[in-house]
């Protein structure tokens, strides 16, 4: 009897001692404490916002790798679905969030809601229309535009017909169109004889460019708002047989369209806006989430200017962009 009793009391205190030695594990884990980006992005699987995504994955990785910080990454292909990703980082309690609204209209709520939330937020590419971003960090679209405008007259001293192709409804097309018409206005002989949206899509904009060549007899050069769109652009003039477009104009710096400029292709020139921007933004997270103070909370990348001047320069032929 004193044997069986010895066992049982040998085993319970086996039994307390494991269980205190759990809540010790537990405390000492850092489970608790441990720290998550969340990152909101729109779908692609090529192009611009291809390589864009790529960019945001491989630098949170080396972020998790370096500093120990997990990340969650949700792709949504419309505004309405991005916002239902966004409010599930939200209930997960992510301590940062990286932004890129595909509509900033639709979005701004949806970055207000984190602003309550007090989770910090870095908005990447595309601004949204409150103020609810603690750091935003983009290229200088405005520039784009303006330094496009320049260069259109330059080429066409002054005088031509022009058309525009712009992104969908956000603040990078509403800042590159206006900084492009700011540039041209002074010149009473620029005319944008066409305007309209190919959906930052090589596809889209090869349709929209097809129904303005039926549509316009005339045209001296086209402004497209993206690389990508340049590209279904050219494939348009090309099908149509048009010898009357002198060229075609991009932004970003994509590997075909430098290959079109360092080939005298009908796309001469673009503007960088590069994909590998969310890297500063995913790098910014981090330090938000771990509660430092940014060093700025506007990164503007710069717009420069490629041409058959420079492109050897930005070329490279092993880019996924």
């Amino acid at each position: 009897m004193k044997k069986k009793l010895l066992i049982l009391v040998v085993m319970f205190t086996m039994l307390v001692l494991a269980a205190c030695g759990g809540e010790d594990s537990e405390e000492t884990s850092g489970e608790e404490g441990d720290l998550t980006i969340g990152i909101s992005l729109p779908s692609a699987t090529h192009g611009w916002m291809g390589a864009l995504i790529e960019n945001a994955e491989e630098q949170a990785k080396e972020i998790k790798d370096s500093d120990g910080i997990n990340y969650v990454i949700t792709n949504a292909s419309d505004p309405n679905t991005q916002a239902n990703d966004v409010d599930d980082l939200i209930a997960q309690e992510v301590d940062a969030i990286v932004l890129l609204p595909i509509e900033s209209a639709a979005l701004s709520p949806v970055g207000q809601k984190i602003n309550d939330a007090g989770i910090p937020l870095v908005v990447v590419d595309r601004e949204l229309e409150n103020d609810a971003a603690t750091v935003v960090v983009k290229g200088d679209n405005e520039g784009i535009g303006v330094n496009a405008g320049k260069y259109f007259v330059e080429k066409l001293n002054g005088k031509g017909k022009v058309v525009e192709i712009t992104g969908p409804p956000n603040s990078v097309t509403e800042q590159r169109g206006a900084g492009f018409k700011e540039a041209i206005g002074s010149e009473a002989g620029m005319e944008i004889v066409a305007s309209q949206s190919g959906d930052f899509s090589t596809e889209t904009s090869l349709e929209v460019m097809q129904n303005i060549l039926q549509a316009q007899p005339e045209i001296d050069a086209v402004f497209t708002q993206d690389d990508g769109m340049a590209l279904g652009v050219i494939q348009a003039i090309k099908e149509a047989g048009r010898d009357d477009i002198q060229f075609v104009t991009g932004a970003g710096g994509g590997k075909e369209v430098f290959e079109s400029i360092r080939d005298d292709g009908l796309v001469s020139a673009t503007f960088l806006y590069s994909p590998t921007m969310v890297r500063e933004g995913v790098k910014i997270a981090a330090q938000l989430a771990k509660g430092e103070n940014p060093a700025e909370t506007d990164v503007i990348l710069e717009a420069t200017e490629v041409t058959k001047d420079n492109v050897e320069e930005y070329y490279d032929p092993d880019s996924k962009f």
